[in-house]
């Protein structure tokens, strides 16, 4: 009913933000655009990477009740064709997430979601700089990491400190629709040893597309506060993932990849911070890059960044991010004819 419809608006949150950018690449692409690289990837431009709006009423986890809730968050923007999963569906290509969410009143309470769900893998988050200590994306987050997916999902406290999550989805890749019957299974162990660290452990395995082909990998995510004066935090991400098909161009039709990245980021005071990354990824069969965001076809590359970004806010919704970032490939002329360049601007965020 009408009231009912009210009632339901009411208790819903919404929040959201807006994210800009100008940014140099010292490699100077021919076509505007670099190589192997994320958000402002559109060199010498001014960009709006992205405007996000989510409105959400959670289900209440509790052990003893029913609840239901809902999420729907939709990104526009130049760097919605990364983040949004939309399978050639008409009508999905806006949307980052839209699922039901139930509480099942199990033992300490059974989340159940449904719908479209971003990726459970990666340390760094979709939202970019909104979010994330550094604004530019690390290579692992592509390279390693996966798009939403369309399935279902529970999660559970196994003790005060363990929880487990265990989702069915379609494919790795494949977003809101899938080429093959297969189905692929994600499932998430997190763990926290005490109040200032966390260890979180993920796995996958499923076909991936018309052919067949299996994906399989395992990743580890840990972060620590180190209860400094300067609020000092770091993290670290640890993938591997290997794909074996007929269809992966690559000599006995396998390939493997690896990637490790590491963050240290902290504030001088309450408006001024610094965060620093650091990550490789190396995909020695070219199963994982090769022909990916402008790269050519290749046999296999390692990618190297270093990055170094201030955090200033001025006023508690705003975030400023000045950012340079150093970028190198064991691929010749990987990046627009070179083997290395620097990235250099500032990106700033809005949030509502």
């Amino acid at each position: 009913e009408e009231g009912d419809i009210g009632s339901i608006l009411m208790d819903s949150k919404l929040s959201g933000f807006v994210m800009a950018s100008y940014f140099y690449d010292s490699s100077s692409p021919a076509d505007g655009t670099s190589n192997g690289y994320l958000w402002n990837d559109n060199s010498n431009e001014f960009t709006i990477n992205k405007i996000k709006v989510t409105l959400e009423n959670p289900a209440t986890i509790s052990p003893s009740e029913w609840g239901v809730g809902y999420h729907i968050s939709a990104m526009f923007g130049a760097d919605s064709r990364f983040l949004n999963s939309a399978g050639g569906l008409p009508g999905m290509d806006d949307i980052r997430q839209a699922y039901l969410e139930m509480n099942v009143p199990v033992g300490q309470g059974l989340n159940v979601k449904a719908g479209q769900l971003i990726s459970l893998w990666n340390f760094e988050s979709g939202d970019g700089g909104a979010v994330n200590p550094n604004f530019s994306q690390g290579n692992q987050w592509f390279f390693t990491g996966n798009p939403p997916g369309t399935g279902v999902q529970v999660s559970h406290p196994i003790t005060e400190n363990v929880d487990f999550t265990l989702r069915l989805q379609n494919g790795f890749y494949s977003g809101a629709t899938d080429g093959n019957d297969g189905k692929t299974i994600l499932s998430s162990i997190g763990i926290k040893p005490s109040e200032s660290t966390w260890v979180k452990l993920n796995g996958v395995v499923g076909e991936e597309n018309a052919s067949g082909g299996l994906l399989s990998g395992g990743q580890m995510l840990a972060g620590v506060n180190l209860g400094t004066d300067f609020n000092l935090q770091a993290a670290t991400e640890l993938s591997y993932l290997t794909w074996e098909s007929a269809s992966v161009a690559i000599p006995g039709d396998r390939a493997d990849a690896l990637s490790a990245g590491l963050w240290l980021w902290g504030d001088f005071n309450e408006k001024f911070g610094f965060a620093v990354r650091g990550d490789i990824v190396s995909d020695r069969d070219g199963g994982f890059t090769s022909g990916l965001l402008g790269f050519p076809a290749n046999p296999g590359q390692d990618l190297y960044s270093a990055t170094l970004t201030f955090n200033y806010r001025p006023i508690p919704r705003l975030k400023i991010q000045p950012e340079i970032r150093y970028d190198s490939t064991s691929f010749a002329g990987g990046f627009d004819g070179e083997d290395e360049r620097l990235t250099v601007g500032i990106g700033a965020s809005y949030m509502f």
